[in-house]
């Protein structure tokens, strides 16, 4: 079996009281608990496909969270994912590295990336019933506004008819993104088929939200300048405490 998850943010203990407000008593209360939701799913030889942002902890500490996370691993890394390059870090525990990605799964395309792709490459293909030939799984912004306004990006897709090659009048426009952020599954890696599910029911409640004008005080997505025009670093240091 192979699954997917995004954002588990690893040793990023601020994430309780800021932006995803997790609400774990503690960075390392976070961190056992998602280690117990990953290994009661993921068995010895199940994939697990990491849509980024795996780890905000050091090359030792991801080291150590690695050898206890059950399966066998691939990594589309992040801008969180720093430890990749560092000396003392063990990629030997992952399949592959990598900043994109095309699998198949049952017949399946499925287009990986950290960050959402908008166009992405098979996405008109469909089967001879109509379904979904291909997908396209992301992460980067959580349960943010940027993903409100990609909500709405993949509704006016779909309500939006053009002429398609190879068919008979004007055409929907297929659009399956599915942002696959831990917190949408319960911090548990979830198969593509649930995935599927899990998004369809969350973009039927977040577009209900949307047109009642419940979401506009969410956070966006924002790197916020330090000193030396790199982004802040502060969170590292409060990580660093809490784990």
């Amino acid at each position: 079996m192979r699954y997917y998850i995004a954002d588990l943010h690893f040793y990023h203990g601020v994430l309780n009281t800021r932006m995803d407000h997790r609400g774990f008593e503690s960075g390392e209360a976070m961190n056992e608990a998602m280690i117990g939701r990953w290994n009661a799913k993921v068995r010895k030889n199940d994939e697990v496909v990491i849509l980024g942002d795996l780890s905000f902890g050091t090359a030792d500490q991801t080291n150590q969270l690695l050898e206890r996370l059950n399966g066998k691993l691939y990594l589309i890394y992040g801008n969180h994912d720093r430890y990749v390059n560092s000396r003392g870090f063990n990629q030997f525990r992952f399949k592959w590295i990598k900043p994109y990605a095309e699998l198949s799964d049952e017949n399946r395309k499925v287009v990986l990336s950290h960050y959402p792709v908008f166009c992405y490459n098979g996405q008109y293909r469909l089967d001879a019933s109509g379904n979904p030939k291909a997908y396209m799984l992301y992460g980067h912004v959580h349960n943010s506004y940027d993903e409100v306004l990609i909500n709405r990006f993949i509704r006016m897709t779909r309500e939006s008819r053009r002429q398609v090659f190879g068919r008979e009048g004007l055409s929907p426009i297929p659009c399956n993104m599915i942002n696959c952020f831990c917190m949408f599954s319960d911090y548990t890696p979830l198969s593509l088929d649930e995935w599927i599910e899990v998004d369809r029911k969350r973009r039927e409640a977040l577009t209900e939200a949307d047109a009642e004008g419940l979401l506009e005080e969410l956070p966006g997505i924002v790197e916020e300048p330090g000193e030396n025009g790199s982004p802040e670093e502060t969170e590292t240091t409060e990580t660093s405490e809490e784990s």
